[in-house]
């Protein structure tokens, strides 16, 4: 798949198919995760939120590097690709998405993490006066209440994945069809002063992501009240 009207199509679909695997790994380890950091008394957890956030701090470059030595021929990444005949899992689409997970995770866990503090404890006193299992509370309790913030972490993190640069340039390169994503793409095209697909590309990853943040906020509006 090339271009067409200047418009990189193959990086588009390489894009939209990373940041749709990236927010269901993200949804599925940072629920947990968010719930542990809601409800535990221990006393380091936040030395565990700490290092959640920690992407949101440390420079893409840095984030990228560190992850370049894991994923690559010395790292675990090269003992994991050597068990189907690889040498490095570095530059590949799965690095993309091990990397962007990682970029990503704060902006998935918070939400879900304040979507669950905020419940309260007195919901699920009074399932456990029901008789109720903590999974069953969990289920049709927390995750209902807990919706809104749910939809803001879904919306975070596949925004964001959408728009990484620095680490999946780091980790990924810009292999086409392989790792050159939407972002490289632009990137590119600015470098090689192919301004018309840049002003394109960028418009519309602008447009994209006025649409999704305008669509979160109409459905938060209407899932509150609901909730009332």
């Amino acid at each position: 798949m090339g271009t067409g009207w200047g418009i990189d199509w193959q990086a588009i679909r390489l894009t939209l198919e990373l940041a749709t695997v990236t927010t269901v790994i993200l949804l599925l380890i940072g629920t947990p995760l968010a719930w542990w950091l809601a409800r535990s008394t221990a006393r380091w957890k936040e030395v565990v939120a700490a290092l959640v956030a920690l992407p949101l701090v440390l420079p893409p470059t840095v984030l990228g590097f560190y992850l370049l030595v894991a994923l690559g021929p010395q790292g675990p990444g090269g003992w994991i690709a050597g068990l189907w005949g690889g040498r490095t899992l570095a530059f590949t689409f799965q690095a993309l998405v091990i990397a962007s997970v990682v970029a990503s995770l704060p902006f998935v866990v918070q939400p879900i993490r304040n979507a669950f503090e905020a419940i309260g404890a007195r919901p699920f006193e009074v399932t456990a006066t029901l008789r109720a299992s903590p999974l069953d509370a969990f289920v049709t309790v927390a995750l209902p209440l807990a919706s809104p913030g749910f939809l803001t972490a879904m919306v975070l993190g596949f925004a964001h994945t959408v728009g990484e640069f620095g680490v999946v340039l780091m980790i990924g390169g810009a292999i086409p069809g392989q790792t050159k994503v939407l972002s490289i793409a632009i990137y590119e095209l600015v470098e090689t002063m192919q301004w018309r697909a840049a002003h394109l590309l960028s418009a519309g990853m602008l447009v994209f992501s006025f649409a999704v943040i305008l669509a979160m906020m109409v459905l938060e509006k209407r899932m509150s009240r609901i909730g009332r």
